[in-house]
């Protein structure tokens, strides 16, 4: 006796859809009219949104289930699709890669918004508010660093970085500001420990 396994049967491209809409859409195929195959295709793009609901939330829903039945029909479908039927080529076609433009960072540790942000204090005008964002800006640096670089850093270091950035125009001297202690900082930054749940003896 012979049996039919999936395995023995010719793969599927859109295996989603099951067996029997790849046996209609081959049979379709078969159809010499071509108002009958229409209707027929009509049919089965019917069928298959009932079976994959989840496609309505799809913009252009419709559009993705004709170009599904192209797919399954190994685009050898002749029928008067409502939308451009899609090419076999595009399918094969690699994406253009990304491009993550690292807008020129000098420390990565730090980002692109506390470049931004130093940017806005330098701007600012003298003033007690200046002054506490910088405090702000300086001690997030600090934060910052310890976060990714996991060693120790003194004070002198986080102002001579924001000197850097700033462009020369924000210098702040060690005695004039004090930053939050490292041991602080690294407390805060270190993930606490689940307690371990005491093990009940069976009686």
């Amino acid at each position: 006796m012979d049996y039919d396994y999936n395995t023995s049967r010719k793969m599927m491209d859109l295996p989603e859809y099951g067996r029997n809409v790849q046996k209609m859409v081959d049979h379709i195929k078969t159809i010499e009219d071509r108002e009958e195959r229409n209707k027929a295709a009509r049919t089965i793009i019917s069928i298959m949104g009932n079976l994959n609901p989840h496609l309505r939330d799809i913009a252009d829903f419709k559009h993705k289930l004709w170009d599904h039945l192209a797919i399954i029909s190994n685009f050898e479908l002749d029928i008067d699709s409502p939308y451009e039927t899609i090419e076999r080529i595009k399918l094969l076609e690699k994406p253009n890669p990304l491009t993550y433009n690292q807008g020129g960072i000098r420390y990565k540790h730090y980002g692109k918004y506390m470049e931004q942000m130093i940017k806005k204090a330098v701007e600012m005008e003298e003033g007690e508010e200046k002054e506490v964002l910088i405090s702000m800006l300086a001690n997030h640096m600090k934060k910052s660093y310890l976060t990714w670089n996991r060693e120790v850093v003194n004070d002198e270091h986080i102002f001579l970085d924001l000197k850097e950035l700033s462009g020369g125009k924000i210098d702040v001297k060690v005695e004039a500001l004090k930053l939050s202690e490292t041991r602080d900082i690294l407390n805060k930054n270190r993930k606490p420990k689940k307690p371990v749940k005491p093990i009940k003896k069976k009686m």
